[in-house]
């Protein structure tokens, strides 16, 4: 269990007093310009992989508790597709465009996300909708043995101000600190995955 955060640390120092990265169940890190979450899942790649690259699925692991559906139900098959997120954030819906950057099957894909409407734009920019601010979600599985996998979640906000992750990025949803909602979604994702396995 993670502790809440505690606002008298640096958020590196948080990250390092709380990661369980030698726990075989997971742990968070904080590498370069990325957040990671790291879960081990008793489920074969190619079952989590097929979750992940459903859009659909997504509101169903989603440990932010901020996606509300999406709005073209078919799954994402290689670099360059599209999925438009309904969102929700402190009292606000909007969309978000993302689009796939990378997709290997069965063992990683990653999306940028756009803002779908102009609510989510630098000054209400009609022209700034679709265009990716830069930064990735995305996923990596490793096979650990025939069915299982170890599933890391990383958030690379790249051109993102490192301002922008005090207070453990709450501002994402508005609530608890990104690597929570992170581990949150890696929780569930798990219990998706194995609730029809023996």
């Amino acid at each position: 269990m993670v502790r809440p955060l505690d606002h008298s640390l640096p958020f590196t120092q948080w990250i390092a007093n709380n990661g369980v990265a030698d726990s075989p169940m997971g742990g968070m890190t904080m590498q370069g310009r990325t957040l990671e979450a790291t879960r081990k899942i008793e489920a074969p790649a190619e079952v989590i992989f097929a979750i992940l690259a459903n859009p659909q699925r997504h509101k169903d692991f989603d440990g932010s508790d901020m996606l509300r559906g999406v709005i073209v139900d078919r799954p994402i098959s290689g670099v360059g597709d599209t999925f438009t997120m309904k969102m929700h954030r402190l009292g606000d819906d909007y969309l978000m465009i993302n689009c796939v950057v990378e997709f290997e099957p069965d063992q990683r894909i990653f999306w940028e996300p756009a803002p779908g409407d102009p609510s989510r734009t630098e000054g209400d920019d009609p022209s700034k909708v679709g265009i990716p601010a830069g930064y990735r979600w995305g996923y990596i599985l490793t096979a650990d043995g025939d069915d299982a996998s170890v599933v890391t979640e990383v958030f690379d906000y790249g051109p993102l101000a490192d301002d922008l992750l005090r207070n453990g990025a709450t501002w994402i949803n508005g609530k608890n600190p990104v690597l929570e909602s992170m581990t949150a979604s890696l929780e569930r994702l798990e219990a998706i995955c194995t609730e029809k396995r023996p």
